[in-house]
């Protein structure tokens, strides 16, 4: 049997507080960050306890896909784990695959564009070099096993709210916004949040729902709105009474989920007169895992 090597790839957080500048600096190609934007950062990660458990929601995600892989076919899948921003890198992992006769990536991210998941893929490439086959599995929002674990958490948020209230509640989806300059070149990124969005929507049973943006870089560029906050005082203005907040676009509880949905967006909601709540992280949720472990068999065939 051919063994297969699966680079999972992610974003990568800071495992303590010192390393929150050099971080901050690779994300920055190198420059390091001003006092006052790395003052706001450290701020952030001190209101969730100090760091992000991104890196220990990962490597529980990889362990699991490495889990149902071997029960899938045992002794074929080499599963590394390698990230864009904090150690091991994608560089780092990537020449680690000594034994594969061809190398399947994934992107812990449902949708696709080419300011985030394509650029781990060209890093993946360039690493890899042309010695071994890659395979990139694209974005896959739309496999009716994520749209349905979705539709179950935003129909156990919905359920939540006093039923006399939901003719008045909405549900947002919501992903990482980025720069506008990728839909110059055709990026296809806001359509895939909107039709991720109204699969779920259409799956939990809910007609009323909007998409928004959150969590825009400290950068001059303008980034891909609307701003979720701006969205949560539009909707109360309008009549809203509650909000289910659906983080779409993230898989797991960091920085993105737990300060900019459940600090910050839960105080804008507070300040209006807002009830929020948030879907749960789909973290690793055994049926998450096993849709990702699935599509990695299906890439490898």
């Amino acid at each position: 049997m051919n063994r297969v090597g699966v680079l999972i790839m992610a974003y990568g957080t800071p495992g303590s507080p010192e390393a929150i500048e050099p971080y901050y600096t690779r994300i920055r190609h190198g420059r390091p960050p001003t006092p006052e934007l790395l003052d706001d950062l450290t701020r952030r990660y001190n209101a969730i306890g100090g760091i992000s458990p991104l890196a220990q929601r990962t490597a529980a995600q990889v362990d699991g896909i490495r889990r149902a892989l071997e029960k899938i076919a045992p002794g074929k899948f080499d599963v590394r784990f390698g990230s864009k921003y904090e150690p091991p890198m994608i560089e780092d992992t990537a020449p680690t695959f000594t034994d594969c006769d061809r190398i399947v990536g994934l992107v812990l991210a449902p949708h696709e564009s080419s300011m985030s998941t394509q650029q781990y893929m060209e890093r993946a490439t360039a690493a890899l070099g042309s010695s071994v086959e890659f395979r990139e599995i694209r974005a896959w929002w739309h496999e009716p096993a994520f749209v349905e674990l979705i539709a179950d958490r935003v129909r156990s948020a919905w359920d939540s709210i006093p039923e006399e209230r939901r003719a008045t509640s909405e549900v947002i989806f919501s992903a990482h916004s980025l720069p506008m300059r990728i839909l110059d070149n055709g990026d296809t990124y806001p359509e895939q949040l909107r039709a991720s969005a109204e699969l779920a929507a259409a799956a939990a049973g809910i007609s009323r729902w909007d998409v928004a943006w959150q969590s825009a870089g400290r950068t001059a560029d303008p980034w891909i709105g609307p701003d979720i906050l701006e969205v949560l005082r539009s909707k109360r203005a309008g009549g809203v009474t509650d909000v289910v907040s659906c983080p779409i676009g993230f898989v797991s509880d960091h920085l993105e989920v737990l300060f900019d949905i459940d600090i910050e967006a839960q105080a804008v909601a507070a300040e209006v007169g807002l009830h929020l709540v948030r879907t749960a992280s789909l973290n690793d949720d055994p049926r998450f895992v096993a849709l990702l472990a699935e599509l990695v068999a299906r890439a490898a065939g």
